[in-house]
């Protein structure tokens, strides 16, 4: 039909628009939160773009719900401001029957967003646990940045160093505080490099002191040294051997029913059934309102979206801790959004509203 045909290349580009909108909004958010947990070292900063790119692809299934709502409600709005929708219901249509292509341009946006839940969204969680267990791993030599103080990785060494300009395997002034086995050390060296002996990783000192003490005792030793050696502890190369719960396999969830599983299998399930209400939702919501225009429309879809998600959020918290349980939680929510919304249709479909009855009142007669 050749008007359903214009319905859905209207949407298509009108869904392209606020796709790309947002995707842009999420990227710029996503960045500057990146690059502040990289300065405080959960990241690396050679990762930042990655790291971004991972999370913008997990947050892809709200970020296509809210484009599909948004789409849906403005093509709408604006066929009832520009009269279209006065002549779809001259023709005997109503407005239940706009149903069936929204469906048909959204199907596909619903089966890349079940994808996305189910498949894409553990994965990309996985890679960003995978990026921040290898740089929390990393060995002492790659820790060291020039003119900050670095721990190691088991925390019993402090490393400081200016990097020298001829390269990323000398330094100057240098300074390790060590503690282990019951004693407290200092070291301090003109200059040091870092030189491999068979499978050790060693940073060679030149010029220098070295301050040993034990803790609760008074008495110390200080040496002077012109060449000292120590040994640093080489990059961890083991594989992460936990799995958060949002970075497993939706089969994983399946197969361990635990509230903590139920409640992030609710959550992926939830971003499907939601984009389908929405769309429920979009039509039977859609008008013209001369008083406040198309912003109105676009600030109900925003309010409308934000408190549906935040339901799922709480709902996943409840799961979690028990207050709920798996299924009453999707159908009190979802069901009922779905509920909702085609009654909400449903009477703008048959045009009902409500009838106030009157009293009659007779009016005093006059007295001469």
């Amino acid at each position: 039909m050749l008007f359903h045909s214009s319905i859905r290349k209207e949407l298509a580009r009108s869904f392209g628009a606020t796709l790309v909108v947002l995707v842009t909004v999420v990227m710029t958010m996503t960045l500057i939160r990146t690059l502040g947990e990289a300065s405080r070292g959960t990241f690396n900063p050679a990762d930042v773009m990655i790291i971004m790119g991972y999370t913008v692809l997990s947050d892809m299934p709200t970020i296509l719900s809210m484009s599909l709502f948004i789409a849906v409600l403005s093509v709408l709005t604006r066929m009832y401001q520009d009269s279209e929708m006065v002549i779809w219901f001259g023709s005997g249509r109503g407005l239940a029957s706009l149903l069936k292509p929204l469906f048909r341009f959204a199907w596909p946006i619903l089966v890349v967003i079940l994808a996305l839940a189910f498949l894409i969204l553990p994965w990309a969680f996985g890679r960003i646990e995978d990026l921040r267990y290898k740089y929390d791993k990393r060995g002492d030599i790659a820790r060291i940045e020039p003119g900050q103080f670095q721990e190691s990785a088991n925390g019993d060494r402090v490393f400081f160093i200016e990097k020298d300009a001829r390269g990323q395997q000398t330094g100057n002034n240098v300074f390790i505080a060590t503690q282990e086995q019951g004693k407290e050390t200092i070291t301090s060296a003109r200059t040091g490099r870092v030189e491999v002996m068979g499978d050790d990783k060693f940073l060679v000192l030149d010029h220098g002191q070295r301050l040993e003490r034990t803790p609760g005792k008074a008495d110390m030793t200080v040496s002077v040294f012109e060449r000292y050696g120590a040994r640093v502890g080489a990059d961890d190369q083991s594989t992460r051997d936990y799995a958060p719960t949002h970075a497993k396999t939706t089969l994983e969830l399946v197969q361990s029913p635990t509230p903590l599983h139920l409640a992030e299998l609710a959550w992926r399930i939830g971003l499907t059934f939601a984009a389908m209400n929405f769309i429920v939702i979009g039509l039977a919501s859609a008008g013209v309102n001369p008083r406040a225009g198309r912003a109105g429309n676009l600030g109900f879809a925003f309010l409308t979206f934000v408190v549906y998600f935040n339901l799922l959020v709480l709902g996943k918290s409840w799961i979690q801790s028990g207050q709920v349980e798996f299924g009453i939680f999707l159908l009190a929510l979802h069901g009922g959004a779905l509920v909702l919304g085609l009654l909400w249709l449903t009477k703008r479909h048959h045009n009902w509203t409500p009838r106030l009855r009157r009293r009659r009142t007779t009016a005093p007669e006059a007295r001469p």
